[in-house]
């Protein structure tokens, strides 16, 4: 039993000695840190795994196919659907898979266009957004797909359109990390 000032706490000595050397003064966050091994842990802010003889180049190559191959493994994040450097809209979510990209596209510029006359043209490395039969919207994507494979459809969220996308990749790898390369020169909504 160890007495800190007027609070007594039963305590591991390890978990203690990591509480104290990273100068936890306060008893509540000494008693915090040795509520458990994952809590002093997390109180020390780092681990030491030397012992397992990784290194930065271990941790840097990709995954080997049968750890990332099929839909086992899902990355995700999200884009601008603006090409203007200050107009940063988060309006592309997308997540990919070993094969797969799935996405969403909430282009602001879109609002109030009715859906029934958008459509999503897909060709091996482009998405086009046409609305009434104009080209309003496209962007190179980061790799290939296969154009045949892309279904697509279209919601509204209140005024806004929502355009779902799923298409294979034409080649599983390398990771495309993200949906987009560049959005089109000539769209008219930048």
């Amino acid at each position: 039993m160890v007495r800190l000032w007027p609070l007594t706490i039963l305590v591991a000595a390890a978990s203690l000695a990591t509480a104290l050397a990273f100068g936890a003064a306060d008893s509540r966050l000494v008693a915090g840190c040795a509520a458990s091994p994952r809590a002093a842990l997390r109180c020390a802010g780092s681990i030491d795994v030397s012992d397992l003889g990784l290194t930065m180049a271990d941790l840097e190559r990709d995954l080997p196919p049968s750890v990332g191959g099929g839909s086992s493994l899902v990355t995700s994040g999200v884009e601008s659907s603006s090409g203007l450097a200050p107009r940063r809209d988060e309006g592309i979510a997308w997540k990919e898979t070993y094969d797969l990209m799935e996405c969403t596209l909430t282009i602001p510029g879109l609002r109030g266009q009715p859906t029934q006359a958008m459509l999503l043209e897909m060709s091996e490395t482009t998405a086009t957004v046409t609305v009434f039969g104009r080209i309003i919207w496209t962007c190179i994507l980061r790799g290939d797909v296969d154009p045949t494979s892309a279904v697509s459809s279209v919601r509204m969220d209140g005024m806004q359109p929502v355009i779902e996308l799923s298409v294979h990749k034409a080649s599983p790898e390398p990771r495309w990390n993200g949906f987009l390369d560049s959005i089109g020169v000539d769209s008219i909504l930048q």
